[in-house]
């Protein structure tokens, strides 16, 4: 079963989906570091756009830069690496034609495409936005963040695979909103659409992180066994990948003591109201939702979670490698599906694909 990842990130969505043997042979993220990480991931190759012509792109990142040769050999094993070599274009989703996705896919492979996921930028969406817009149809239709879920329904209905799947925050699911979308996927040929709205923390996401799937078939997720947060960050190998101890910034490091488990030390601007940051976490039960912007800082000591540690609270393997600076990692881990609910919808839809 063949699917193409739609704004991929760094492949947290594609990750359950791989695990249950499914074949990623496209991928498109616009943030260069991001992209590198799921070619790093997947074995596959980044390209561009020049001239009106997708070109291989000369990359900055090597699995050689992460891992020594005997642990290459052992991550290739781990990955199922050798078996996987998507194209991952490095652009603008709004620049890529479907009919390059077709060229491209059929010049790879003699395989349809059987599935689409991807999660649209949810800034015109959440209420975590400040700025985001007032009314629910210039979200949709005004705002150029929020329009990416058009850029979306506009491949899906180019490309009609079998299933979709596609992920966003619950601001999405205003009525609105919601009204405007069903009509949009009927437009391209999908009439039947469903709504669900999921807890990661059900389904073996050590962080809270409600989460709206839309999706062309019902998904009656299995819930697993809750993950809490001294469970995810036990037994972390000192040299694992991305696990680098930072500097807390001056400001928050003066006063890092006060803080106790719970508090933060600083709160930054919502939609309605404010949210707390530098969170000094708890080790009992989940940890807050994990977020591109919002740090955490350890139980006992002063200092941040590495982005190995903050990856573990959104369910990532440790063989799962961010490429890019630090702000560029945390980005990636906070902006990103949780693998462990991807592996579940994942299987939902390998089910009903056998089905068929």
């Amino acid at each position: 079963m063949n699917f193409i990842d739609l704004f991929c990130g760094c492949g947290g969505f594609s990750r359950g989906f791989v695990e249950m043997g499914f074949k990623p042979l496209l991928a498109i993220e616009l943030d260069e570091n991001a992209a590198n990480s799921y070619a790093l991931n997947y074995n596959g190759t980044v390209f561009e756009k020049k001239l009106n012509e997708i070109l291989e792109k000369e990359v900055y990142f090597k699995l050689e830069d992460f891992l020594v040769q005997d642990d290459i050999e052992e991550f290739k094993k781990l990955n199922n690496y050798e078996n996987l070599n998507p194209v991952v274009i490095n652009e603008d989703i709004r620049e890529i034609n479907s009919k390059y996705i077709s060229n491209i896919v059929n010049n790879n492979s003699d395989s349809k495409i059987d599935l689409i996921i991807g999660g649209p930028p949810c800034e015109g969406y959440t209420g975590a936005n400040p700025k985001r817009e007032k009314i629910p149809f210039n979200r949709l239709y005004r705002d150029p963040v929020g329009r990416l879920v058009l850029e979306y329904i506009r491949i899906v209905g180019d490309i009609s695979p079998e299933v979709f799947v596609m992920e966003n925050v619950p601001g999405i699911l205003n009525y609105e909103t919601r009204e405007h979308l069903e009509k949009e996927f009927s437009r391209v040929g999908f009439d039947e659409i469903y709504f669900h709205v999921f807890d990661s923390e059900n389904y073996g996401n050590p962080s809270l992180r409600k989460r709206v799937i839309v999706s062309n078939i019902p998904l009656n997720l299995e819930k697993t066994d809750n993950v809490d947060v001294k469970t995810a960050l036990s037994n972390i190998d000192r040299n694992a990948l991305n696990n680098e101890k930072y500097p807390l910034p001056e400001k928050i490091a003066k006063d890092i003591h006060k803080i106790k488990i719970g508090g933060s030390a600083v709160k930054f601007k919502a939609c309605g109201g404010f949210l707390d940051n530098y969170i000094r976490l708890s080790m009992e039960g989940n940890s807050e939702t994990v977020m591109g912007k919002r740090r955490f800082i350890h139980h006992e000591e002063d200092r941040l979670l590495t982005v190995r540690e903050q990856a573990r609270l959104m369910s990532y393997p440790d063989t799962h490698i961010f490429a890019g600076g630090i702000t560029a990692q945390y980005n990636q881990v906070g902006e990103s599906v949780p693998p462990s609910l991807s592996l579940v919808i994942a299987k939902e839809v390998k089910k009903y694909l056998n089905n068929k």
